[in-house]
């Protein structure tokens, strides 16, 4: 494993999940007394695994088909169209 490449990606996801309506959605399940904190811990982070499992799983199909430099360019491009609709919609 190398990992400059696993710390870029770690930072990359840590950044990007801080804040989002994942976290916040878990912090508001963390707040029922009802509720163990290590059910909320470990089913939050289960879901995470998941999702980014399936990251990586379309991303490697994609990657079959598709020349990586134009997957980086329509990520690019995907990335700014939702900074630039967030900032219309604030």
């Amino acid at each position: 494993m190398d990992i400059k490449v696993f710390l870029t990606i770690f930072a990359a996801v840590f950044i990007a999940e801080l804040g989002d309506k994942t976290q916040l959605a878990t912090m508001l399940f963390a707040t029922d007394k009802a509720v163990s904190k290590y059910t909320v811990f470990f089913a939050a982070s289960a879901a995470l695994v998941v999702a980014s499992a399936l990251g990586v799983l379309a991303g490697s199909l994609l990657s079959e088909y598709i020349n990586e430099k134009y997957l980086h360019y329509v990520a690019g491009v995907g990335f700014i169209g939702i900074g630039l609709f967030t900032l219309y919609n604030a």
